[in-house]
């Protein structure tokens, strides 16, 4: 059983005036902060304040590109060339780079948001427009990508460093990916089941689909999603449970990863 794993989340969602999550309280739980870029949320105000904090709190920061879509929050499919993903990955891990040096920071890693996720999850030629944005502007950077996805298979390919994620709040279909959110069974609310599940995934490595199916999965981290009303007593029950299992929860440069 892994003696060691890092938690994550999704950081600095907001733009302008408006908030989404409770970044400041989640920061004190997790240890890896995927930070927006600036197109499916987040500006340099609120990337500057997360890295901020995050420094503070010895939370590692990594870029959370997404597609140029502040109105539907990167959930929505837009299709572009792969080489223009390619470029528009880099342009956001830049910005957050900016950021992170005005505060005395590295970026440490990148992980995919929303829809652009779900397709690079399944599309290898997606998948391989990361990999090369992550190789062309620092190739020392992880690649954070759920569990068995085109993305992992990719960062093998390149020689990439990743990380395999797991989810403490969401559930799992027959294949091993994420339950869509369309979906009314998609999230899990409550903080005990989150735990017992995520203690289950690393004792195990593997995730129980929502048919029962077991699915083998490797887990070096696990993301608690910081924007619902739950979000920090799931996390926090999440963080005190592998504590009590007596796993260490590391920021992910500390992780022995692939």
């Amino acid at each position: 059983m892994a003696r060691k794993v890092n938690l994550n989340a999704d950081m600095g969602e907001g733009f302008g005036d408006y908030d989404i999550g409770n970044d400041t309280e989640m920061l004190k739980i997790i240890k890896s902060a995927n930070v927006a870029c600036g197109f499916h949320g987040g500006d340099w105000n609120v990337m500057d304040r997360v890295c901020k904090q995050s420094k503070e709190r010895g939370v590692s920061v990594g870029a959370h590109p997404g597609f140029n879509d502040l109105w539907g929050f990167g959930r929505r499919r837009i299709q572009m060339a792969t080489d223009d993903v390619e470029r528009m990955v880099c342009y956001q891990i830049g910005a957050l780079q900016a950021m992170a040096a005005a505060n005395g920071m590295k970026v440490t890693h990148v992980k995919t948001h929303g829809a652009l996720g779900n397709i690079c999850a399944v599309e290898l030629d997606w998948a391989q427009a990361i990999g090369r944005a992550i190789k062309a502007v620092d190739p020392s950077l992880i690649f954070l990508a759920p569990t068995g996805c085109k993305m992992i298979e990719v960062a093998q390919d390149m020689g990439l460093t990743f990380a395999s994620e797991v989810f403490a709040d969401r559930t799992y279909d027959d294949d091993g990916n994420l339950t869509p959110r369309s979906q009314p069974n998609a999230m899990v609310h409550d903080p005990d089941e989150a735990a017992e599940r995520i203690i289950h995934m690393i004792q195990n490595q593997e995730v129980v689909s929502t048919s029962g199916k077991h699915v083998p999965a490797v887990v070096h981290s696990i993301c608690v999603h910081g924007d619902g009303p739950t979000a920090v007593a799931v996390a926090t029950k999440v963080r005190a449970g592998i504590e009590a299992a007596g796993i260490d929860i590391v920021p992910l440069p500390e992780m022995e990863l692939g």
